[in-house]
């Protein structure tokens, strides 16, 4: 046994204590570098989320005013420009503000709905084109761009060790930045869309307040007194905080000009609200920039049904004058309506005494249709969407005598319910005398038309087509530049080859005027104005909606224009 005075003993012990003295050094360097790196990962990242959801807050809110889709024409390439100089000004930004960035943050945020509020009253003059453009190069474009600045400067603390690949750890932090803003921006939308409505904190200026408090919360400074003034105006000023103080001062504005507003609900589909005008005596739901349908307040019928104010909606229901091979009686056919809109359709099959199945997307339209359009409380009603449904029911093996196919959004059709394989699917609900008639709704001048009739072909090749209304004449067409219009697709499953709408009987008409005017379609549309050319690309598949993107910009934008023509300024940019 050494003894304890050995100098070897001694030596091993001493050696042995420095190296774990050196062990726990290095370990706790280690950590305190690990934690400093988090620390840094974690400030950027947050400011990066935030400006993320704050991108798809800032569309949200521009869709009542201009549509969702003259939103967007825009805002992507503003989102790059925006990042791009926030990163590369990072250096001379930050020495030549009076104040940190990150401390300007909360005021941006909390003055972007006021800025917003007073540029929808000129909504009509900016133009659906470069008005969201305007409106975002004043609110949310210079919040992302400080949010990009602060994210770059942050990670300038980050330590790398770049080894031979200096340029590639340069480069690496705004890449990895971009990325994960452009992940979080797509997460975020959907959880919204799925959210949206349920309460104030997840409605538009709902979602406004909340991130103007995370910021602040994330950037305290005095500079926050600066966004007192801002949020006292958008909470007692501002119409658009769904609250019955501001319904109330909003209706005293639109009394004014002989409108009132009945009811208003943010929904994944947009802006819903029920507006009526009592000089005009009709009333209309309104989703964003478009309009559902609407009916006359008083109304003519001797039935429960109302008179619309649209014609299309009544010339839907001539499915049922289709003569047929074997017709079935009205209390032993079955109908499927995609789409509710006001209800005006599937509320008339069901007054006929059909067994009607409504596919609705969005409860507060469902909602709103019985409320206040007379849709009868007993109804079959699917809140689902409908290409999910469709390929169920195909699945299921369940068939339908009529089939009425009404969608329309944001100022163009939407897509995914005019491929072929939704068409198919509703092929395979029809049964084989059935009737199908869908509703397209764009601009005949643009190649869409040509591509969504020619698909709708491809699986019903015997149809016939109707216009809402006359065809415009060259000289109009050549002025406004454009032929939107509502059009009618009569398609059925029988192979006689030929389509015949018998003649109206008293019954049909339900006691109604509009129905008597509008009922059996007029305005034919021969299928050689819609031949398909090469340019087009062929029918719609669901895998290459994409090219459908430029079209339908164009389309919306033409139809914006169109509503402000069917409603004054005053009742679009007060939402």
């Amino acid at each position: 046994m050494p003894r304890g005075d050995d100098p070897k003993f001694i030596k091993e012990n001493f050696e042995k204590e420095l190296k774990d003295l050196a062990s726990k050094a290095k370990e706790q360097t280690w950590i305190k570098w690990a934690g400093k790196q988090v620390w840094v990962l974690l400030r950027s990242g947050i400011l990066l989320a935030l400006a993320a959801i704050y991108s798809n807050v800032s569309q949200l809110t521009l869709s009542p005013v201009y549509g969702s889709i003259p939103a967007s024409i825009w805002h992507s390439k503003g989102v790059i420009a925006a990042c791009f100089l926030g990163w590369s000004s990072n250096l001379f930004l930050s020495n030549t503000l009076p104040y940190k960035p990150v401390k300007l943050l909360p005021i941006i945020a909390a003055y972007i709905p006021v800025m917003q509020f007073a540029l929808f009253k000129i909504s009509g003059f900016l133009g659906a084109n470069y008005g969201p453009l305007i409106t975002e190069a004043v609110t949310f474009f210079p919040l992302l761009l400080l949010s990009v600045l602060c994210t770059a400067t942050i990670l300038d603390d980050l330590e790398m060790n770049p080894g031979r690949l200096q340029w590639l750890s340069d480069a690496a932090p705004g890449m990895f930045s971009y990325a994960f803003y452009k992940s979080m921006e797509y997460y975020s939308s959907i959880k919204i869309t799925e959210m949206i409505g349920e309460s104030f904190f997840q409605t538009r200026l709902g979602l406004q307040f909340c991130l103007t408090g995370l910021y602040s919360i994330l950037a305290p400074s005095k500079l926050l007194l600066y966004i007192i003034p801002p949020l006292l105006h958008t909470a007692f000023s501002n119409v658009h905080v769904p609250a019955p103080y501001t319904t109330s001062s909003l209706n005293a504005t639109m009394n004014g000009n002989g409108w009132s507003l009945i009811a208003r609900q943010e929904s994944l589909t947009g802006y819903i609200s029920v507006i009526e005008s009592k000089e005009r005596g009709f009333r209309v739901m309104r989703c964003d920039h478009s309009l559902l349908g609407g009916e006359w307040l008083k109304s003519t019928t001797k039935t429960n049904v109302r008179e619309p104010i649209y014609g299309v909606f009544v010339m839907l229901e001539a499915v049922r004058l289709v003569e047929v091979p074997v017709s079935v009686p009205d209390n032993e056919a079955s109908a499927l309506v995609i789409g509710l809109g006001v209800g005006t359709t599937p509320a008339a099959l069901m007054a006929h005494g059909i067994d009607t199945t409504i596919v609705e997307i969005d409860p507060a339209v469902h909602d709103f249709a019985t409320k206040y359009f007379g849709l009868p409380p007993d109804h079959k009603v699917v809140i689902t969407d409908a290409v999910t449904y469709a390929s169920q029911l195909a699945e299921s093996g369940q068939k339908f005598d009529y089939v009425v196919h009404d969608v329309f959004t944001g100022g163009a059709e939407p897509v995914d319910l005019f491929t072929l394989e939704f068409l198919r699917d509703l092929h395979s609900v029809l049964k084989p005398d059935g009737v199908i008639a869908i509703n397209y709704a764009g601009d005949l001048l643009l190649p869409p038309g040509r591509i969504v009739i020619h698909t709708i072909l491809s699986i019903f090749p015997t149809c016939r087509i109707y216009r809402e209304s006359p065809a415009p004449t060259p000289s109009k067409l050549l002025e406004e530049g454009r032929d939107f219009t509502n059009m009618v697709i009569f398609c059925t499953n029988s192979a006689n080859g030929n389509i015949t709408f018998r003649k109206p009987m008293g019954k049909d008409f339900l006691g109604s005027g509009a129905r008597q005017m509008f009922l059996l379609p007029t305005h034919e549309v021969l299928q050689d104005s819609f031949k398909i050319q090469e340019s087009d690309g062929g029918p719609l598949m669901r895998n290459n909606t994409e090219r459908f993107t430029t079209w339908q910009q164009k389309s919306a934008l033409g139809h914006w224009e169109l509503m402000r023509t069917v409603l004054p300024n005053e009742i679009w940019q007060d939402w």
